[in-house]
């Protein structure tokens, strides 16, 4: 292990924030200049005596960000959702938004809730279907037969009496079974949406920041050009 002394250039520069006034490494900021257009002019538009080579920190800079999104959005789409506003915060702090609907769906299940989901599940089997022709089938059987007294002889009132009060029970625990899975589906599209927006916004940020750097890179490639020029200009004249 080297026991040399730690060098001034060996500690990373420290700037202070244009926006927070805080003091930060030259590694958690970047210069304003250095920004795209899109997002410098909207900085300076809210920050009007800012210099045009200030500095601003990582996390200033996400807030900022964060602003610059809402009033695209606002301007592409009129008034923003809450989940709009959900997404814009989590850009601003740096959240993941996917997360397991099923699994917080089912552990916040009531016992009348999970009852309900498995009698919807069992009335809409083949199972059900096939278990109750042969109770409706052995029921008459037995009435016909005159087994046990034929409790319930032709035109059968008291099966006709079980069987509405089984339909009428069964409908409504359909619904709320039916009333669970729509809201089911409603988390998830609200989680299908929020990524979705979320990762257009980046997307179209990386967009925005790999153009810019193209750009610069050709002014800086045109300025070293143009100085390979004037060297090669002062050069030859030189030689005459």
């Amino acid at each position: 292990m080297s026991n040399r002394p730690r060098q001034d250039h060996d500690i990373p520069p420290r700037h202070s924030c244009a926006l927070t006034g805080k003091v930060v490494s030259a590694r958690d900021g970047v210069r304003l200049d250095m920004l795209r257009p899109g997002m410098a002019d909207h900085i300076r538009a809210l920050h009007p005596d800012i210099a045009p080579d200030a500095y601003i920190s990582r996390k200033a800079l996400a807030r900022e960000r964060a602003s610059y999104i809402a009033e695209t959005l606002k301007a592409e789409r009129g008034d923003l959702s809450q989940l709009d506003h959900d997404v814009i915060e989590s850009l601003a702090a740096n959240d993941i938004l996917t997360e397991n609907v099923e699994q917080d769906i089912e552990s916040g299940r009531s016992f009348g809730e999970r009852a309900a989901d498995a009698i919807a599940s069992f009335g809409g089997s083949w199972t059900f279907i096939i278990s109750f022709v042969v109770f409706i089938n052995l029921w008459m059987a037995m009435n016909i037969a005159g087994l046990m007294g034929a409790f319930d002889p032709y035109p059968f009132i008291l099966l006709n009496l079980v069987l509405s009060c089984v339909a009428a029970l069964q409908a409504p625990v359909i619904m709320m079974s039916q009333k669970r899975q729509e809201a089911k589906d409603r988390r998830r599209s609200e989680n299908d949406y929020r990524v979705n927006l979320k990762a257009e916004l980046e997307i179209r940020h990386l967009h925005e920041k790999i153009d810019h750097m193209l750009t610069r890179q050709w002014e800086r490639l045109t300025e070293i050009q143009s100085i390979q020029i004037e060297l090669m200009e002062d050069l030859a004249s030189r030689r005459r």
